[in-house]
């Protein structure tokens, strides 16, 4: 009777989609990360590059009196001469997260984010940015569970959470994030730039003058 119950909570916890995003305390997942910064009033273009590790730390209860996960995030800065191994990280921040049977809430900076709906459902939206003062941002998965290939790591269910994706002449935003069902995030992409000067036939990334093109990939994961 126990073994069928479990795995009939486990058959939910499947079917909701909270696989999608594992809290379980120890996890840990790193990424790359490339961002090419374009600034117009210097007309400068700086580019970074880096590496991110998250983990999961505790459980504790938030001011709101909610169950939250703590996440810390550390950084180590690319280094041509050197190979990632070889650079030890440091904190960068931590994030907290809200995780229940409905959606999945992290708070990135002090600003709250929904990230994840349940029940995982083809074309449902949401408004990602409904608990910050960031304006209305609706959020729709657009793709579940397909089999990808991130960073050379082969993936059987991938979910994708298109964030905006508008196009202008003189715009171009474009946000989008990918998570695998055991890992959680895996894919960030974030596009949002802009070109005052109109060129006929010659898209907006062909013309950037000002904006953010950011890209944070799956390097490895695990528990520890």
């Amino acid at each position: 009777m126990l073994t069928s119950c479990k795995k009939k909570t486990e058959d939910a916890t499947s079917v909701l989609g909270l696989d999608y995003y594992p809290t379980k305390i120890g996890k840990f997942v790193v990424y790359d990360v490339d961002s090419t910064v374009y600034n117009d009033l210097s007309l400068d273009t700086v580019s970074y590059k880096y590496r991110i590790k998250e983990r999961l730390v505790e459980n504790f209860t938030d001011n709101e009196g909610m169950q939250a996960i703590r996440l810390e995030r550390f950084i180590k800065m690319y280094n041509p001469n050197k190979p990632y191994d070889s650079i030890a990280y440091t904190i960068k921040e931590a994030w907290m997260i809200n995780a229940d049977d409905k959606k999945v809430q992290v708070v990135e900076s002090n600003l709250r984010y929904t990230k994840l709906i349940f029940p995982v459902s083809k074309n449902a939206t949401w408004d990602g940015n409904a608990n910050n003062n960031l304006g209305q941002m609706m959020y729709s998965y657009s793709v579940v569970d397909r089999a990808e290939s991130i960073n050379g790591i082969s993936l059987s269910k991938v979910l994708t959470v298109k964030q905006r994706d508008e196009r202008t002449l003189i715009s171009q935003q474009y946000y989008i994030e990918k998570f695998s069902k055991g890992i959680g995030l895996v894919y960030r992409e974030i596009k949002d730039i802009y070109s005052n000067t109109v060129v006929a036939n010659i898209p907006v990334e062909q013309r950037i003058e000002k904006g953010l093109i950011y890209k944070q990939t799956l390097v490895s994961y695990g528990y520890e």
